[in-house]
């Protein structure tokens, strides 16, 4: 090797490991002024942040003595483009418990960069919640789902083509190579079974995968996430369930099956459908989410 290769191996090295230390402290700053424009508006502090997919805006009009905070109004917010997503932050308490409830969310398909779409959930972890419950919507790919059934995630396949976590890592965040044996709460999942079967509502246990979307999956891709072992498919949650994890957080994960998987019957896919099946599901939902609430509380 020349002097003259190794002297610009050692320049390429300094210009990366100084690009990483910009990007670090820009997120950090980025992460403190949106901080900032919350804590001005709110005095309760969340414990469990919740995450509202689509057409499940409903569940935020439960939430007591609610503090209203629309995304635009936080710095460095990501806007949700998507239909069924309003793009409001809601600080209350539901079932008595201090939470944060993001009504609607935002999704790598709508163009924006994965640590965009997971920067709700650095600020969540930034405010020590250690409880996050996610929400979505999904196509069913068990042939035993139909529209309208909940099914609580108990693990995922990414397939979106990507990690919320490449580049540079922050130490005092999470590790490096976080574990994902357990990305869902085993206990959470255990108070879901039981909580389901106090309110009377069927509640499957399934496996997710995510693509990237925004167009639906062709048969073939179904057919391939059935041979992989999933169950229900769908385009978000998996980057912030990975950041969560990241950040030590426990996740809790319930998707609504809202349309059966493309090939699972002959007729096309719409979002119309998506939004109807998740209407049809928001009630059970609803007193799902409330009685996690009490009984993980409880406990």
């Amino acid at each position: 090797m020349s002097v003259f290769t190794h002297a610009h191996d050692i320049i390429r090295t300094i210009k990366e490991v100084t690009e990483e230390g910009i990007d670090m402290m820009q997120h950090s700053e980025k992460t403190a002024e949106a901080m900032a424009a919350i804590n001005r508006k709110i005095s309760l502090r969340p414990q469990a942040a919740i995450i509202l997919g689509s057409g499940l805006g409903a569940v935020a009009d439960a939430v007591k003595d609610a503090v209203i905070i629309p995304y635009e109004e936080i710095p460095y917010w990501p806007r949700t483009t998507a239909t069924g997503h309003q793009g409001r932050l809601i600080i209350g308490r539901l079932e008595n418990v201090p939470v944060v409830v993001m009504q609607g969310r935002v999704h790598y398909y709508e163009g924006y960069a994965m640590d965009e779409v997971t920067f709700p959930v650095r600020i969540f972890g930034e405010f020590d919640i250690k409880t996050l419950f996610s929400t979505n919507a999904s196509g069913g790919i068990n042939l035993g789902y139909a529209p309208g059934d909940l099914v609580s995630i108990y693990d995922h396949i990414n397939f979106m083509g990507t990690n919320p976590l490449i580049g540079a890592n922050d130490d005092k965040r999470g590790p490096r190579f976080p574990d994902m044996t357990y990305a869902y709460d085993k206990e959470y999942l255990n108070i879901l079974r039981e909580v389901a079967m106090e309110e009377r509502i069927t509640l499957h246990r399934g496996v997710y995968i995510a693509f990237s979307g925004p167009s639906y999956e062709t048969p073939a891709e179904i057919r391939m996430a059935r041979t992989l072992g999933a169950d229900i498919v769908g385009m978000s949650t998996v980057p912030e369930v990975i950041v969560a994890n990241h950040m030590g957080m426990r996740v809790a994960a319930v998707s609504c099956v809202s349309n059966y998987a493309a090939g699972v019957t002959p007729d096309k896919l719409h979002h119309s459908d998506v939004l109807a099946g998740m209407n049809k599901a928001a009630n059970s939902l609803t007193r799902l989410l409330r009685g996690f609430l009490r009984s993980a509380w409880r406990n």
